[in-house]
């Protein structure tokens, strides 16, 4: 884990955000979003290079670059501590670092190390990451933040398959649920997002086409990843007292609701 500075200082009072999996896709627009509209984000991902990348698309923001593998317990605590040594407290945590794993392997052909390196990056490294957030939102002052775990269509409804992936959005619906309980006490607001067909580079074969339950293989249409990034921005800036616990955010007529 290393981190590095970038662009300029926090803003006295500035909100402090950690976005996981900033170098690309959703995070990123999550990051630049954040930035814009005035927070300090703690970009983290594994290739510096595009934590770079994420951090020259808000040129006037505040923000560090942190390499970080969420699934190694000793990088997610020097990741919060370089937050917290630089920008002094943790008011959000969008959790979203992920991976679907091998595509269109079917269950009895999964590897184990692919099952266990998607296990580890979206389950684990969630629960990492919440659990730092956790233990340094408990002790800054004043008390309390906001968690927002970045779940899927697949936390209710699984593509084929997807063994893994979908099992793990499962887990961190479980995993928001236990969160949000725990965290009254503390101030501490966790809500997930539930997004289907957001337009990134993980999604793009979905407009060329992608595996239906009928066995038909089909193009679905997507959304502007700008549009997932506002939501997010929306559920960060509620007051504490008041919390999203679940949205879903998808492209209208991707087939999801109803038979498809």
């Amino acid at each position: 884990m290393n981190a590095m500075q970038t662009n300029r200082q926090t803003d006295e009072g500035a909100r402090i955000a950690v976005v996981t999996g900033a170098g690309s896709g959703i995070g990123r627009a999550v990051a630049v979003e954040l930035l814009h509209a005035g927070w300090s984000v703690a970009l983290t991902g594994r290739h510096p290079e595009t934590l770079e990348a994420t951090a020259a698309l808000a040129p006037d923001g505040a923000a560090i670059a942190v390499r970080t593998d969420v699934s190694q317990p000793e990088d997610v605590t020097a990741l919060f501590t370089a937050t917290t040594d630089r920008f002094g407290r943790v008011d959000l945590l969008f959790n979203n670092a992920g991976t679907f794993g091998p595509g269109g392997v079917p269950v009895e052909e999964l590897p184990y190390d692919a099952w266990r390196h998607v296990v580890d990056t979206n389950l684990n490294g969630a629960f990492l990451c919440a659990q730092a957030a956790y233990r340094q939102m408990k002790v800054q002052d004043p008390q309390g933040g906001r968690i927002i775990n970045n779940g899927s269509i697949s936390a209710h409804t699984p593509r084929p398959h997807s063994v893994a992936y979908t099992a793990t959005k499962h887990a961190l619906t479980g995993l928001t649920k236990s969160l949000s309980l725990d965290g009254r006490p503390y101030n501490i607001a966790v809500g997930q997002i539930d997004i289907g067909n957001a337009a990134t580079d993980m999604t793009a074969r979905m407009q060329t086409g992608a595996l239906q339950a009928n066995g038909e293989v089909a193009p679905e249409p997507v959304m502007d990843v700008a549009d997932v990034a506002r939501t997010v921005r929306h559920m960060a800036e509620l007051p504490l007292e008041a919390n999203v616990q679940f949205a879903t955010v998808l492209a209208t007529a991707m087939p999801y609701v109803g038979r498809g």
